[in-house]
């Protein structure tokens, strides 16, 4: 009789060996999602999350788990979940060489090719991994051909062979994730260290708590795709651009026994596109009021969504514990907008970002530069534009990242054909994750824009008081700079500011602060990847 036991790894999101661990409210959802029919149908299920461990400890873990299963399977985005995840792979197949192993997610998606070519996979899931993990663990129990499960790539007579393509489908079709499977105590123990703020991917925490101060999340998805055409994403390519989502009061029943289990404090929702629906925000918005949820919240937001929003649901989603609307905002020209294909004019932007500000909302904001073919003056505007939006939406917290290559794009075959030179193994991939510490195709932003960008950040680091932990002369200079976009003695006063601040730590020693508003969501000049010497001295010398 075959085994029942199925084992998942959940690949770390950095590289522990390199300094900081990933925030622990990133829980393994993946995982647990796939995991659904599997355990309803009697399986076993082991997750091993590798990012609760180090790197040996949890492959360690995984190996021993896989003693015995009936198969094995991992998921993994572009960055370093990448590199973990093969390298916990091959070690599972030295063990193991007979055990069925399987992918999915995002990347293996877009790019099959290379995770069939190792050698390590037996096949790839595509795109929305719950009924085709189901099929394909009966498939592997019966012993039957996986040619005979739609929604996999395979590798046959090496190349790529493609089983029938699944469609999409909605929340009626799928089940609620089994929360049971994990034990919540070591995300929450690690979240409630005293320096858990420094943690990578970390929130900051909601005004209530203090930015820097620990609290206790989650994270949670309640819908899948995005309906946006945006060229530089692949989710176009893997969802056909279709948005299937949770019913609000389904929603809502899931996150109240969830807290009522775990008592956290935070949800940060994990959506590609949480507010493609108003009717479904303002349910869930009026719904956590009315059963009185007591936890704060943060979502993706899209720009013309705020827009459209009628202004007593904007003051709904304030008021139930929206406290940050993570906002693609993509480029500050008409121009660059209409090729990305966003409905975004003229200051949207800057709009939408104002209308979170008046309710008490931070909107963290993110903009790109060096896209394909994008010009100098393009690139300014769009500096320019985060420039205002900062100064109009003083809760705020808009920055600007260079452009990266994403496979599965339409931009991607622009830059191919432009000269860009991809990553060739799965390694260079994985090394690629903190894309906005460096330039992943160097060379397509020119040196005045680059330098433009740096100074931004330099100003707005100080004025947020991140580089000393107060409001001085040096903050409100920095402030007034930005005010009156006047950065012509930039270069010369963040010289000057590293030059006392170097004199000011001596004398007067401070601990290290959080960078995490430099860059939302992440820790500036932390990464173990190779970013520029000239970048690099700009963030440490104005973060502190």
């Amino acid at each position: 009789m075959p085994s029942k036991k199925i084992v998942l790894y959940q690949p770390q999101q950095v590289d522990s060996r390199i300094g900081p661990s990933s925030s622990k409210d990133l829980l393994p959802l993946e995982m647990l999602t796939i995991a659904a029919f599997p355990l309803r149908d009697g399986y076993e299920i082991v997750i091993v999350d590798g990012s609760l461990y180090s790197s040996d400890e949890a492959h360690r873990r995984l190996v021993e788990a896989c003693e015995g299963a009936l198969l094995y399977a991992t998921t993994g985005i572009l960055g370093y979940m990448v590199t973990d995840g093969f390298q916990a792979s091959t070690k599972v197949k030295e063990r193991h060489p007979r055990l069925p192993m399987f992918i999915g997610g995002w990347f293996a998606s877009v790019r099959p090719e290379l995770q069939l070519a190792t050698g390590l996979y037996d096949a790839v899931v595509l795109g929305q991994g719950e009924l085709t993990f189901h099929e394909l663990v009966q498939s592997v129990s019966a012993g039957t051909p996986l040619e005979n499960v739609a929604g996999l790539a395979l590798w046959r007579d090496q190349q790529v062979q493609f089983t029938p393509k699944r469609s999409v489908v909605g929340w009626d079709k799928v089940l609620n994730v089994p929360w049971h499977l994990i034990d919540i105590e070591p995300y929450r123990e690690s979240q409630l260290r005293a320096d858990s703020h420094r943690d990578i991917l970390r929130m900051p925490g909601p005004p209530a708590i203090g930015a820097r101060k620990p609290y206790f999340g989650i994270t949670y998805f309640s819908s899948y795709g995005c309906p946006e055409p945006c060229t530089f994403c692949c989710s176009p390519i893997v969802t056909d651009r279709r948005w299937k989502s949770m019913p609000a009061d389904r929603l809502l029943d899931d996150l109240a026994g969830l807290h009522e289990r775990w008592n956290f404090d935070v949800v940060r929702f994990h959506d590609a596109n949480f507010g493609v629906m108003q009717k479904r925000v303002k349910e869930f918005a009026e719904g956590m009021l009315s059963r009185g949820l007591k936890f704060w919240w943060n979502a993706f937001l899209e720009t013309h969504s705020i827009l459209t929003y009628k202004p007593d649901v904007l003051d709904a989603l304030s008021a139930s514990g929206l406290y940050i609307a993570e906002i693609g905002a993509e480029a500050g020209s008409d121009e660059m907008m209409k090729k990305i294909g966003k409905p975004i004019v003229g200051d949207d932007n800057i709009k939408a970002a104002v209308e979170m500000d008046k309710r008490g909302v931070c909107a963290s904001v993110t903009y790109i530069i060096g896209y394909p073919g994008e010009q100098a003056d393009s690139m300014l505007a769009t500096i320019d534009q985060c420039r205002r939006l900062h100064v109009a939406a003083p809760l705020a917290r808009p920055t600007v990242w260079p452009y990266r290559p994403i496979p599965g794009t339409a931009m991607w075959d622009q830059a191919t054909s432009m000269g860009y030179v991809p990553p060739q193994s799965l390694r260079e991939w994985g090394s690629i994750g903190e894309y906005h510490l460096e330039e992943t195709w160097p060379g397509k932003i020119p040196p005045h824009v680059a330098q433009m960008r740096k100074l931004y950040q330099h100003y707005v680091t100080l004025s947020y008081g991140l580089a000393r932990g107060k409001i001085g002369w040096w903050e409100r200079r920095a402030e007034s700079r930005l005010r009156d976009g006047n950065f012509k003695l930039g270069l010369f006063e963040a010289k000057a500011f590293d030059i006392y601040n170097r004199v000011e730590k001596k004398l007067f020693p401070r601990q290290e602060l959080s960078r995490s508003w430099v860059d939302p969501g992440h820790k500036t000049g932390t990464s173990g990847n190779a970013a520029s010497k000239s970048t690099r001295a700009m963030t440490e010398t104005t973060a502190g």
